[in-house]
């Protein structure tokens, strides 16, 4: 277990010192440490996300228990990884410092004896460090101060219940392909294997328990794809009709691509700028058996992939902070800075004009974003409904949406919507 945490310690410093995405840090990690065994790797992984989520209150009980600071380097990542395994794992205590220890000698034989004594402390102040901890908000919740402050100043009593649910474990839920079966049959294959389901969506079955996708039925024939509740509604929402020509833009990794396939038979354009990215929309495509026209362009700069022909319905699926979704990408709170918000929602502005151009009279565009925050959100819609006359925005039949807005829970994660008609 030592080398699992000493390999998790310098990925999470890879991230909050050197800010780098934890998705790809992680698959480094794994491919040059391919003698892992798979119950190891998914140690590796809890590791590394338990210690990210909660980083700010991890870091404010290790300060409480040194003399001085130790700067992000692999050993302070280390004595962070150890405090959530003492925390948040069912290992036994002795075997984590131990371990601890070990691992600390690999990085500076003369660190051993810090980290003992650090783990060993915590051990005895437990109850003292917690208690503190809960009277800082950075450390209560989690969450970088100013994100905690924008939530509260936009939701009030709710933030409390937003900022909660971004730290729990997400749910694993699939989308039913309605092209192979109904969703009711593919639950039955599903208790067949053992596995239990709930429905909450129209395609979408949540799953008691996450489960190796080599254990769902027909998965690789096409029959299902995992995606959250949430992201689902894209394609009921956008209301696409045979024949229509459609166009998805800021596709990848193309679960919403093959949404509205599944849905419907259309002319369809999944479009991405990162060729990288479009490899993963064509991957799903082929194990769906679903056909579309992938290009590689830029929404926001349409002249140089255009060809001339408009839309019926385009989903513009913007860039933006991820802050709906942090439960499945927790790197997000420390890499994300305030002055992000701002420079998303001027991208996005850029792409929805873009994107608007390209629509074709009487045809209609759902913005989305998987956000929580107005700004990249309600106050981007209104800005452009205010200067387009020609815009109206679309009551959606969502109930559980509050102006556009999918607040992160149980169920699925936090989205916003937007369904913009134009008038022919």
């Amino acid at each position: 277990m030592q080398r699992i945490q000493l390999e998790a310690a310098k990925a999470v410093g890879k991230v909050v010192r050197d800010g780098r995405n934890l998705t790809q840090v992680l698959g480094e990690t794994l491919r040059k440490q391919s003698s892992l065994s798979a119950q190891e790797k998914g140690a590796l992984q809890d590791l590394c996300y338990g210690t990210l989520r909660y980083y700010s209150r991890l870091n404010f009980i290790l300060d409480n228990l040194l003399q001085r600071r130790v700067q992000e380097t692999p050993l302070r990542c280390l004595l962070l990884v150890a405090l959530y395994q003492l925390q948040h794992t069912r290992a036994g205590q002795h075997a984590i410092v131990d371990q601890a220890v070990s691992a600390a000698k690999l990085l500076n034989p003369a660190a051993s004896g810090l980290v003992n004594a650090v783990l060993r402390n915590f051990l005895r102040r437990q109850p003292a460090l917690l208690e503190a901890a809960d009277q800082n908000e950075e450390s209560h919740y989690a969450y970088p101060q100013w994100w905690i402050d924008m939530l509260k100043q936009q939701y009030g009593e709710q933030a409390v219940a937003i900022l909660a649910a971004g730290n729990e474990h997400p749910p694993m839920t699939l989308r039913v392909n309605a092209r192979h079966t109904t969703t009711t049959e593919y639950q039955s294959l599903l208790a067949g294997e053992g596995i239990a389901s709930r429905i909450v969506g129209p395609e979408a079955l949540k799953l008691e328990r996450p489960v190796p996708v080599e254990r769902l039925p027909r998965f690789e024939d096409g029959w299902i794809s995992v995606q959250d509740a949430g992201a689902q509604q894209a394609a009921h929402l956008l209301d696409v009709q045979n024949g229509m020509r459609v166009l998805d833009a800021c596709a990848a990794p193309g679960g919403k691509t093959a949404h509205l396939l599944e849905s419907a038979d259309i002319e369809l354009v999944a479009l991405d700028k990162e060729e990288e990215r479009l490899q993963r929309v064509r991957q799903n495509l082929q194990r769906l058996h679903l056909d579309a026209r992938v290009v590689c362009g830029d929404a926001a700069t349409p002249e140089a992939w255009w060809d001339g022909r408009s839309f019926q319905r385009i989903l513009a699926d913007v860039p933006c902070s991820a802050s709906g979704v942090v439960r499945r990408h927790p790197d997000i709170k420390w890499l994300r800075r305030p002055e992000d918000i701002d420079s998303f929602a001027a991208q996005q502005a850029r792409i929805l004009e873009s994107l608007w151009l390209l629509l074709a009279g009487d045809g209609k565009l759902l913005y989305a974003t998987c956000s929580v925050f107005a700004r990249e959100n309600q106050q981007v819609i209104n800005e452009f409904l205010s200067r387009h006359d020609e815009a109206t925005r679309v009551a959606l039949p969502a109930a559980d949406m509050t102006d556009g807005q999918l607040l992160p829970n149980e169920e699925h994660d936090g989205f916003f919507y937007a369904l913009l008609h134009k008038q022919a």
